[in-house]
């Protein structure tokens, strides 16, 4: 009886695709095959895009050493020009004079060395009680806290990693990495400034910002560690000072 009622059943549109459908993927999985060669095609776009980035991080190195060059040229030339013209040698004295406050030199002194990281991950991959993932990792709020509690204690000088902050300076997350004035960096984050301890320290508790960090801190396991150092150096300052998207109203 099942049989009969199949038979005179009209085959939908869907039946009658169905052979059209298994033909196509065949011939589909048959190319797959027949382009890798036997190879994972996915894998070979992964390699591909990891090689892009070193290609692009390479061409930058080159770019950057090709800038100091130029600059080194530039800074020479204009040096003899100070030599040869009153006119150059007062102006270069007078941008001498903010070479400091702007952050152009390096600087050395007492201060503090502070690390944020994000919180250690648990062998099974499960989180802590009542926690998300975004929980666990820095946010630039919490940088951006930090360096902002540093400026309030009247720090000569604050930089992250390797990088020298101005006045311009902007802290970017993108993801879990720092954004730097054109450079990435992943955690630990490490702040460096010269400052009074005690002044630094002051306003990192007074800080709301600072303070709900600290709260993370606690309840996830965050890093958030402040040294005091008889001497921290700070790099000067060495990207543009031209600013390329502001303009004056």
């Amino acid at each position: 009886m099942a049989r009969s009622l199949f038979r005179g059943r009209r085959p939908s549109a869907w039946s009658a695709l169905v052979p059209v459908v298994a033909v196509a993927a065949g011939l589909l999985f048959a190319t797959s095959g027949r382009t890798a060669l036997g190879t994972d095609l996915r894998a070979g776009e992964v390699a591909d895009l990891s090689q892009l980035i070193e290609q692009r991080d390479d061409a930058l190195a080159v770019q950057r050493e090709q800038l100091a060059d130029l600059e080194s040229q530039v800074q020479r030339l204009t040096e003899q020009a100070g030599s040869r013209d009153g006119a150059v040698a007062a102006a270069q004295d007078e941008g001498r004079h903010g070479e400091l406050s702007a952050g152009l030199v390096p600087l050395a002194g007492r201060g503090l060395v502070i690390t944020l990281d994000d919180a250690p991950s648990r062998p099974d991959g499960s989180l802590p009680t009542g926690a998300r993932p975004d929980d666990l990792v820095i946010h630039q709020s919490d940088v951006q806290a930090v360096v902002n509690a540093l400026w309030a204690a009247a720090a000569d000088g604050v930089a992250i990693m390797d990088q020298r902050l101005i006045a311009t300076s902007a802290v970017r997350c993108v993801g879990n990495t720092l954004l730097l004035q054109g450079r990435t960096y992943s955690p630990p984050f490490v702040i460096m400034a010269i400052v009074d301890a005690d002044a630094a320290r002051s306003q990192l508790a007074a800080s709301p910002q600072v303070a709900v960090f600290e709260q993370a801190v606690e309840a996830f396991g965050l890093t958030f560690e402040v040294i005091e150092q008889p001497e921290v150096r700070v790099p000067a300052y060495d990207g543009p000072l031209a600013m390329e998207y502001a303009r004056a109203q």
